[in-house]
C-alpha cells in the first residue's frame, strides 16, 4: 500500500505540477526537489510500518515467554504436590510398622502410638498444604515424632537431639526433614546391639543447618519395611524449590552415618 501510494503521488505530480518545474533548472540538469524527496518520503512511510512490526513482534515473544512461564510454573506445582502426597501414605506406612512391633510387646505403647500418629497425621493433611510453613512448627512435629519412635526401642539405643528452643522466624518448605529421621530409625537401631542417634539443628543467617549421625545396621534385601521413597522424594523435593541453595551430603565412617543437609531460606 505505501508503494501504490508513493507511486500514485508521483503520477499526480508529474501530470498536474510539471507546470511549477523551474525551465532554468531542466536546462541545467538539476532534479526538481519533490523528486529528491520520493525517497525520503519513502522512508518516511516505511518507519512507522517498521515500529508497528517491532512492537507487534515483541509483544508476541512476550506473550510467549509468559506462557511458558506459567505452563513451567504449573508443571512445577504439579510434581511438587503429586511428591507431597506421595511421602504421606510412606509416612503414615513406616509409623504403621512401628506400631505394629509394639501390638504385642507392649499394648498400652501401641494405644499410645496410634493416639500420637493421629495427631501427626492431622499435622501432615491440614497444616502442610502450603508453600512454607514457620520453621518452629517443624521442630515441634520432628520432636513428637522421635519421641513416637522412642517408645518402641530398648535400652540398648540412646536417642539425642537439639533443636533451636526459640523462634527464629525463619519459614521453610514443610516436611523437607521427616525422611532423614525416618532413615536414622530405620538404619540406625539393632535389636541386639548397642547404637545411638544424634540429632541437631542450627539456624544461623536464614540458613537451616540439620545434621543426623546413627550407627549404621544396612536392612537385609528381603526386608520390605519401607519403600526405599524418602531420600528420592527428597531430593527431587531440594531440586525444586531450593535450586543452588541447599547442600546434601552423606558419609559413612566407621560405622557411623552422618547426614548433613543446609537450606538457605531467603
Amino acid at each position: 500500500m505505501i508503494a501504490v501510494f508513493i507511486t500514485l503521488k508521483e503520477q499526480i505530480e508529474d501530470a498536474f505540477f510539471n507546470d511549477l518545474i523551474s525551465p532554468t533548472n531542466e536546462k541545467k540538469g538539476i532534479e526538481p526537489p519533490f523528486k529528491m524527496l520520493i525517497y525520503v518520503q519513502m522512508s518516511l512511510y516505511m518507519a512507522p510500518l517498521l515500529f508497528s512490526i517491532v512492537i507487534k513482534t515483541t509483544q508476541r515473544w512476550v506473550k510467549t515467554e509468559a506462557e511458558r512461564k506459567e505452563a513451567a510454573n504449573f508443571k512445577l506445582q504439579s510434581e511438587l504436590q503429586h511428591l507431597h502426597y506421595q511421602l504421606q501414605p510412606h509416612f503414615f506406612f513406616n509409623s504403621l510398622n512401628n506400631i505394629y512391633a509394639l501390638v504385642d510387646i507392649s499394648p498400652d505403647q501401641a494405644k499410645t502410638s496410634i493416639h500420637s500418629l493421629s495427631k501427626l497425621m492431622r499435622y501432615m493433611l491440614y497444616e502442610t498444604n502450603v508453600e512454607l510453613i514457620p520453621l518452629s512448627k517443624e521442630i515441634d512435629f520432628m520432636i513428637k515424632y522421635i519421641e513416637l519412635m522412642k517408645l518402641r526401642l530398648s535400652d540398648k539405643t540412646i536417642v539425642n537431639y537439639n533443636f533451636p528452643s526459640e523462634k527464629t522466624g525463619i519459614k521453610i518448605a514443610p516436611l523437607l526433614f521427616i525422611s532423614l529421621i525416618e532413615n536414622a530409625f530405620k538404619h540406625g537401631v539393632s535389636a541386639t546391639k548397642k547404637s545411638s542417634i544424634t540429632i541437631e539443628m542450627i539456624c544461623k543467617n536464614n540458613t537451616v543447618y540439620f545434621k543426623i549421625e546413627n550407627d549404621n545396621f544396612p536392612k537385609n534385601t528381603d526386608d520390605k519395611s519401607g519403600s526405599g521413597i524418602g531420600l528420592q522424594n527428597l531430593e527431587k523435593r531440594l531440586q525444586l524449590l531450593y535450586t543452588n541453595k541447599y547442600k546434601f551430603e552423606t558419609s559413612l565412617k566407621n560405622e557411623r552415618l552422618s547426614v548433613l543437609l543446609e537450606i538457605e531460606t531467603v
